[in-house]
């Protein structure tokens, strides 16, 4: 389903999605942004069970808590 909106937390492992917004805080969002993660970036799951949201993106390997990976909202890409 390609456009379709998601929250993080609801991309299955394997899947990719581009980042459409950020609803953090101040603080963590500038954290997320040093760590590459804006609107635009691809990312891409690679785990996405009970624990931490890991992803993948620039080539780094990403572990968010699930409370701020369900506040990155992002587009389904092939």
């Amino acid at each position: 389903m390609d456009g379709e909106l998601l929250p993080l937390t609801a991309l299955r492992p394997g899947r990719r999605g581009r980042i459409v917004t950020i609803s953090v805080g101040r603080g963590k969002a500038r954290r997320l942004m040093e760590l590459g993660l804006l609107p635009g970036e691809i990312v891409q799951v690679t785990s996405n069970s009970a624990g931490p949201v890991v992803l993948r993106t620039k080539g780094m390997t990403l572990a968010l808590g699930r409370n701020v990976a369900s506040r990155i909202w992002v587009e389904v890409v092939q």
